[in-house]
């Protein structure tokens, strides 16, 4: 035990040693090549002067570095996180300024913008070095990934390699069950087809169906806390309070997971010793960062920020990021420009702050979220969920299918394999599990198509002036509304639907996707078909037969819930052979189980007076966003409602033999077998899901499987 100490410190004191070496040697090579950065004196020095002065120079700079630069980072930690992202250069270049006064005679000297470029070459070339050499080392390689996500105290792990093995379910925000295997038929993601393919393919591939709201408020909302009830689409307008309720603003994120918890009676799937990453919701999970529901709090109590200090409290991850940031911001300009060039069609705008709302998803999220994972499993906790929205981000505006889209899931294929490999690392074996909350239909937005948007077509339908000028449609991004609370800004002052629209008579309508929504304001609940034919008596006809709608839903005082479509069609959800006639009504193009989807939605106390879903070619998959997205999610039709599961085989299978898997709360159950058959009876379960899981799983898992490792 002695000589694996001294032998542990030896390797240490030699790797800080090798690292100064070349902090030194890079230190005089910028020297050398920069006119404005000297090592000597003015009237010369020798060259073992200079040297010794480049060694003196490189260890006050990297002992700043190792004690400084976190306190700093702390101190910044209610700057705004982009902010600090970019403050990573100056502070860097300050520390170096301080490094080289403090060498003997003044002979270190730098303009503050030479300080800036030499402090960042140096710290990459450090944390480079540090890093090669610690991969030779695995408990030195954990301790050094392990500080830089900010982990303490469980190293060694309670359960061992050998013992019960971990549970990371790793979000890839809107990537498609089909986008998927496109992906690994290119060569684009070798690391997911290794595990899908080969002689030996070590997980399987499940689609499943989401919910009519196939966005990530619903979705992730369900699989970690067991209930989506009540949440129509990514944003909705509830009468009583005359509020906006959005998915992704962190009030409304608090509220939303309120009200699941208060359903199910249950904290979520993470529990037991959890960790929540980039996600809308914590899940229950105790270890959070990046976490919006938590996002609106104030204090110290607020631990969501904490992602960012642990990230950036290492200046070489700081100048990494920041210099990533600013290519990927360079790499969208160039891929919009030759959209516009070539006359790609559809396109939408991606001007203005777009480019850096890009950046911030596909580069900063990705980051900080993956070290924060690598953290964990180096901590050895026992249930990891976390949310990667790069390519989501990117679809909405290029095309689920384009070519900028899928290069973004080239580099996170690429964050996987670090994932994995880190993994191997970990004091104890960890089941990696990769799920989607809802893939991406393409298509030409709504008012490109037709020249109105919605908004102005519902006004129409009411007889109400309708503007010359359409405004613009707000979009549902989680990566733009995640950069504003970023930014301490989380409601903007240009939101086209304000948190408390004014008292009138002019309907409130809302878009998600290709999901519309029509309210009514001085109608107390949920207004009737009957009662909106007797004010508008235009409005339904002209919503259910313009050809970019597939069908609208309305309530009947008669018939319950009614979906209407072109030519007067009209299906009743509520007959008791709604389900025979599905196939037969404005349904019908929607595919299996949109009658009974529609029909959960229509029961939900905020849903709106009218759901409008729009037109679906189910020949193509294309639909029409009322948002300016060309790659779109929210409603029904297309690739959007058909995500991914994909699991190893040493878990049992999500469903049984020619089942389906059928909505983000039966995800959620699935999900929660698996922790207990990793874990056994400590994870929380309610008696409902006791007995409904034990239905489920009969049959299924193979013998000597239950508990295997990945």
């Amino acid at each position: 035990m002695v000589r694996g100490r001294w032998r542990s410190a030896g390797s240490a004191v030699l790797r800080v040693v090798t690292v100064w070496a070349v902090s030194t040697l890079t230190m005089l090579v910028l020297a050398g090549a920069l006119p404005d950065f000297q090592l000597k004196a003015d009237d010369g020095d020798s060259i073992t002067r200079v040297a010794l002065t480049a060694v003196w120079g490189a260890g006050a700079f990297g002992l700043l570095g190792a004690l400084v630069w976190p306190l700093a980072v702390r101190a910044l930690l209610l700057v705004p996180a982009l902010v600090l992202g970019l403050l990573a250069f100056f502070l860097n270049g300050s520390l170096l300024l301080v490094a080289l006064s403090l060498i003997p005679d003044g002979r270190g000297e730098a303009d503050p913008e030479t300080a800036v470029v030499v402090a960042a070459v140096m710290s990459a070339v450090a944390s480079a070095t540090s890093g090669a050499l610690a991969v030779r080392d695995d408990e030195a390689y954990r301790r050094r990934l392990s500080r830089l996500a900010h982990r303490r105290g469980r190293q060694g792990g309670d359960d061992g390699r050998n013992g019960l093995p971990g549970t990371l379910f790793l979000q890839l925000d809107g990537v498609g069950h089909d986008v998927l295997l496109q992906a690994v038929a290119d060569g684009l993601m070798p690391t997911v087809a290794g595990r899908l393919g080969g002689e030996e393919p070590s997980h399987r591939l499940t689609p499943w169906r989401t919910d009519w709201s196939s966005q990530t408020g619903a979705s992730q909302l369900g699989i970690l806390h067991g209930s989506n009830h009540d949440v129509p689409a990514f944003r909705w307008y509830e009468k009583e309070s005359g509020e906006v309720v959005v998915s992704s603003r962190p009030a409304s994120a608090a509220l939303m997971q309120r009200r699941a918890i208060s359903r199910t009676a249950d904290g979520g799937l993470l529990t037991f010793d959890g960790a929540s990453r980039g996600n809308l919701f914590s899940g229950g999970a105790d270890q959070l960062a990046l976490v919006l529901s938590i996002a609106a709090r104030r204090g110290r109590s607020n631990r969501s920020r904490a992602g960012y200090f642990a990230y950036f409290s290492d200046p070489a991850n700081a100048v990494r990021t920041a210099l990533s940031f600013v290519a990927e911001v360079v790499r969208e300009i160039a891929q919009s420009t030759r959209a516009r060039l070539r006359g790609d069609s559809p396109r939408v705008k991606r001007g203005g702050l777009y480019p850096f709302i890009r950046a911030f998803a596909t580069v900063v999220q990705r980051d900080i979220v993956v070290a924060a994972v690598l953290g964990d499993m180096l901590a050895g906790r026992t249930a990891v969920y976390a949310d990667l929205v790069a390519y989501d981000e990117v679809a909405h505006h290029s095309g689920p299918h384009s070519r900028d889209a899928l290069k973004v899931l080239e580099r996170l294929d690429r964050s996987l394999e670090l994932i994995v490999k880190v993994a191997e690392h970990a004091p104890r074996a960890y089941r990696i599990v990769l799920l989607s909350d809802h893939g991406q239909s393409p298509g030409e937005t709504f008012q490109s198509a037709y020249g109105l948007t919605l908004a102005n077509l519902v006004r129409a339908g009411c007889g109400l002036p309708v503007p010359r000028r359409a405004a613009r449609t707000t979009s549902a991004s989680e990566a733009r509304d995640a950069v504003r609370t970023a930014l301490h800004r989380p409601v903007p002052d240009d939101e086209e639907e304000p948190e408390h629209p004014e008292p009138g008579t002019d309907p409130v309508v809302l878009a998600s996707g290709n999901l519309g929504l029509i309210s009514f304001p001085d109608a107390a609940g949920r207004a009737t078909r009957e009662r909106i034919d007797r004010h508008h008596p235009a409005l339904l006809s002209t919503l259910a037969n313009h050809p970019g709608i597939g069908f609208v839903l309305v309530r009947s005082e008669e018939h319950g819930a009614l979906v209407l479509g072109a030519g007067g069609a009209e299906l009743r959800l509520d007959a008791e052979d709604a389900d025979g006639t599905a196939g037969a009504g404005p349904l019908a193009v929607f595919g299996a189980g949109a009658a009974d989807a529609v029909r959960r939605t229509s029961s939900f106390p905020h849903v709106a007076d009218i759901m409008v879903n729009s037109w679906h070619d189910p020949d193509t998959g294309r639909v029409h966003a009322f948002e300016e997205q060309i790659g779109s999610h929210g409603g029904l039709g297309g690739e959007q409602a058909r995500p991914f599961l994909m699991s190893p085989y040493t878990l049992s299978a999500p469903v049984a033999d020619g089942g389906e898997l059928v909505g983000a709360e039966q995800v959620h159950r699935v999900l929660r077998r698996w922790l207990r058959e990793c874990q056994g009876p400590q994870v929380p379960l309610t008696r409902e899901e006791d007995s409904q899981s034990e239905a489920e799983t009969e049959g299924q898992i193979p013998v000597g499987e239950s508990a295997g490792q990945e």
